[in-house]
């Protein structure tokens, strides 16, 4: 017999990027008594990877949960970027209802309006928390108007549009129902949160399921399937089936050995739990996102969306350069393709693929953040090895037609930017559909453009407007092939030495263009060193020493003045490289280099490409 289990609520917090997510439910965690008085917490404290603290985003769902006189408020707080929206998707179908946390000065953006389409899709009840309300420029009442504009775009009911709308500033701990009314602390969401998220339906007294919509990933116990129990009871030692509703054929028997679920930021263990609980459940191997814990009597499994496929991807590549193995502890393509397959066991978005050679893997994403971070992590645990530039996944139409993925870009800038981004965007295939004034003396433009055009374009688009731009993108689907874009005008600088790098010949080498290394810097012949200002690749040798005269005075060199090298961060790096060029990445260094090191080599190449292209 359905009922409702009025002891517990589920909830996903859901939000653009940068809109306060996270700092919310620090807030709630610290008002609900989770903390000791005296406990010191850092901020953020849900963002526990280092990546995610250093680049202030949240990467992997994270679940914990509070308790509001005496009701369980079971939280999952999701990621605001598009690159891991494949988090948010599968999160949802563990919650009764979502938060949808706005900025009371940016106002929706193009997240929100993607997380808001998916909740609606799953006709989950909303709570409108408009948070930031302290910003100096915030407006609050515009935006609860944009945000009803954008429930009305997006088809919502008449339910979804009375929508309760909570008023907060989560970086001082207060929220209100009404801007009129001050409040000191976050107890009008709580009671929102209660009143207006239904509590978990279901029947405690039927047969077992438990969808698995997240898993994590411990070296001790090995996979955690975590997800919502949404009929019957789950007890340690009993004997389960896994189904799953893409896999009909597939039936495993497994028994539950550990059984826990989430208490402040702890997992507690229990011997049971019964409908409407989040739990986590180890010591089943094979357990994967998607599946259904069945009891063996009633195996039916619960229906799960497919979640979106890459629309990126790059070549992971054993280094094979003059410096390789001198700083990485992993290096060899064991190493890097049991490391890519593990990341397989959290990150449902991911693919990776084995390639004619037994020294690359192709690994697919949803964008350049996403395979980035995975790179950075992968640094940061030892490891080295070479990537490929990023390139788009086409697909095909049934009449054989070339299709590419496709973006819908927004763009807030100053006005004074605004002709250098239509001018670089449009050269890119992309098409201003729209450009609306924003507050103060900013513009929105609007672009549907492919995603290829995106790539290597956000150093650009910072330089060009000066760090004052936001952009935002949304994948859109696939179209026709648009044609070919011409990437990067700038030719490369490289090393025909192997050596270090001396003053002297650096020296002579900056008149040539950008320099992005220094006097002392290990290099070998075929390494990008720097940027050219003119299309065509240069080659220097930066280990030259000057001649000895009779007549050289000893201080001469110290009278040398360089130019301070441009220091590319990862994410500029794998912007700048060419289809013809890798990025080797060690624990130490980020060195960007040609494929083919050999000049005549590369020279030959160079020329084959061309005929080849001339006679197709």
């Amino acid at each position: 017999m359905t009922e409702n289990r009025e002891d517990i609520r589920n909830v996903a917090i859901i939000a653009h990027v940068d809109h306060g997510k996270t700092t919310l439910v620090d807030e709630l965690l610290k008002q609900s008594g989770v903390f000791r008085e005296n406990q010191e917490v850092r901020e953020r404290v849900m963002d526990s990877g280092d990546i995610e603290r250093e680049r202030g985003i949240t990467i992997l769902s994270k679940n914990t949960a509070v308790t509001w006189k005496g009701i369980k408020i079971n939280i999952v707080d999701t990621p605001g970027h598009a690159d891991f929206g494949g988090e948010v998707e599968r999160v949802l179908k563990m919650v009764d209802g979502v938060v949808l946390v706005v900025d009371a000065f940016e106002g929706p953006m193009p997240q929100t309006k993607f997380v808001l389409q998916k909740a609606l899709d799953l006709d989950l009840p909303v709570v409108v928390c408009v948070n930031k309300c302290d910003r100096p420029e915030a407006r609050p009442q515009e935006v609860e108007d944009e945000v009803l504009e954008l429930f009305m775009d997006l088809g919502a009911n008449d339910d979804q549009l009375d929508s309760p709308f909570i008023f907060a500033s989560a970086k001082n701990g207060s929220a209100t129902a009404n801007l009129t009314v001050k409040n000191r602390d976050m107890s009008p969401l709580f009671d929102t949160i209660v009143e207006h998220i239904p509590a978990p339906k279901g029947d405690p007294s039927a047969p077992l399921q438990c969808l698995i919509s997240t898993i994590d990933y411990n070296e001790y116990v090995g996979r955690i399937g975590i997800g919502k129990i949404s009929n019957g009871t789950l007890r340690v030692g009993d004997e389960a089936l896994i189904v799953n509703h893409h896999e009909p054929d597939r039936q495993n028997k497994v028994k539950v050995s550990k059984l826990y679920e989430f208490d402040g930021l702890d997992r507690k263990e229990v011997a049971e739990s019964s409908m409407g609980s989040i739990v986590a459940i180890s010591g089943i191997s094979d357990i994967k996102i998607g599946d259904t814990l069945c009891s063996p009597e009633g195996a039916e499994a619960i229906p799960f969306q497919k979640i979106s496929d890459p629309t990126i991807s790059m070549n992971f590549i054993v280094n094979d350069s003059p410096l390789a193995g001198q700083e990485g502890k992993y290096v060899t393509s064991r190493h890097i393709r049991d490391r890519l397959y593990r990341e397989l066991n959290t990150d449902v978005s991911l693919r990776v693929e084995d390639t004619d050679t037994t020294e690359a893997f192709k690994v697919s994403g949803r964008g350049e953040l996403h395979l980035s971070v995975l790179i950075e992590t992968m640094r940061r645990e030892g490891y080295e090895f070479a990537v490929s530039k990023a390139e788009v996944i086409y697909k095909k139409d049934e009449n054989g037609k070339l299709l590419e993925p496709m973006e819908t870009v927004y763009v807030d800038v100053p006005d004074s930017f605004t002709g250098v981004v239509i001018e670089k965007l449009s050269q890119r295939k992309g098409e201003l559909k729209n450009m609306t004034p924003v507050s103060g003396a900013y513009t929105r433009l609007e672009f549907y453009m492919p995603s290829r055009g995106l790539i290597g374009y956000r150093g650009d688009f910072l330089t060009d407007t000066k760090g004052n731009g936001i952009m935002n993108t949304l994948f859109e689907g696939y179209a026709p092939f648009k044609g070919e874009i011409q990437y990067r005008k700038q030719g490369s600088i490289i090393s025909f030495e192997t050596g270090e790098a001396i003053t002297y010949g650096l020296y002579n080498a900056q008149e040539r263009g950008i320099l992005f290394i220094g006097a002392g810097t290990k290099v070998y012949g075929g390494m990008v060193i720097g940027q050219t200002g003119k299309s065509e690749d240069v080659e220097v040798n930066v280990c030259k020493t000057k001649h000895l005269t009779n007549t050289r005075a000893s201080g001469s060199d110290d009278a040398l003045r360089l130019t301070p090298p441009k220091i590319m961060s990862l994410e500029q790096c794998l912007d700048f490289i060419d289809n013809d060029e890798l990025l080797e990445v060690t624990p130490e260094h980020l060195r960007i280099r040609k494929k083919i090191l050999d000049p005549r080599l590369r020279k030959r190449a160079e020329f084959s490409a061309k005929a080849k292209a001339q006679n197709a």
